[in-house]
């Protein structure tokens, strides 16, 4: 008989925390439709990596949440033989959806039990993960400002944009990607894992999650107005690189030089790090269960 598949869930993820008291009878009732028993674990977001810690070694272990708490858990389970199974239970999924995982959870408990296993790339900002990207300068000072309201994320997130945009100027960066040096200002720069694109109908969408490269963009340097113009335009697939971008390309290495603590944003999860910060690209260091490739189509 098999061993109760370990279930570790972030309580006070956006989904989950909307369940409520039905939380773990939910979860157990979906994973009895997929027919496994589970040793389900619900903790807050700060015990995620030590919850997923006690399972590492084992074929696999399923993490419900956002990106944020899937960073985590990836951090854990980079280069080991213990694949990463998702339940999509936070505010925001997105590699669950550029994964293919089914928003449904009876049907994202199904991918999980007899899913497909493979390969896909992380980032790292010095010993920390992030599994889609990470952000410096105008989208940090958005998220400490949105953390200090009470109300819910999405609703915060207006007037904390306002504030934000209204008082933030260009900041100064100094890289070293691929051994050369290149100074920036910029309001914003962002290193995705992997290529994000900005065309219409697919902003934040990657063409792989396996090509074993950064993707670097800094945004041009504007006005308030210009910066908020920017962000209407990505929202709605209207960014046009050859005016919106200062820099674009892509890396394996990018370092932001300097001295003293800067904050960076990991999967939407804001974090002091000390200079100098280097972010890299691990090719194929993750292993994911996703629902079984359709014949004939590559897997992203």
């Amino acid at each position: 008989m098999a061993q109760p598949l370990p279930v570790i869930i972030n309580a006070s993820g956006g989904t989950a925390t909307r369940l409520g008291d039905k939380l773990a009878d939910t979860v157990h009732d979906a994973f009895d439709k997929a027919g496994r028993a589970i040793a389900l674990a619900l903790v807050e977001g700060k015990d995620i990596v030590a919850a997923v810690q006690r399972h590492v070694g084992k074929r696999a272990v399923v993490v419900g949440g956002g990106d944020g708490t899937l960073g985590g858990a990836a951090g854990v389970l980079a280069d080991s033989r213990t694949s990463l199974a998702i339940l999509p239970l936070g505010t925001r999924n997105h590699l669950a959806l550029e994964l293919g995982i089914p928003e449904d959870l009876p049907e994202a408990a199904s991918v999980a039990v007899d899913g497909y296993h493979r390969q896909i790339d992380i980032g790292c900002a010095g010993k920390r993960v992030f599994v889609n990207n990470a952000s410096l300068g105008i989208y940090t000072c958005l998220v400490r400002e949105r953390e200090a309201h009470s109300a819910p994320k999405w609703l915060a997130t207006v007037p904390a944009a306002v504030a934000t945009v209204r008082q933030w100027r260009a900041q100064a960066f100094d890289l070293v990607v691929d051994r050369k040096r290149r100074d920036l200002r910029t309001p914003l720069l962002f290193i995705g894992n992997n290529r994000y694109s900005f065309a219409k109908g697919k902003v934040g969408a990657r063409e792989s999650l396996s090509d074993g490269t950064l993707s670097l963009y800094a945004v041009a340097a504007q006005r308030p107005l210009g910066l908020a113009a920017f962000a209407a335009r990505a929202l709605v697939g209207r960014a046009d690189p050859s005016n919106d971008f200062e820099e674009e390309f892509d890396a394996r290495r990018i370092v932001v030089d300097g001295k003293g603590p800067i904050d960076v944003a990991l999967d939407g999860e804001v974090v002091s790090l000390t200079r100098p910060v280097v972010f890299k690209t691990l090719p194929g260091a993750l292993s994911v269960i996703v629902p079984e490739p359709k014949r004939g189509k590559r897997s992203k």
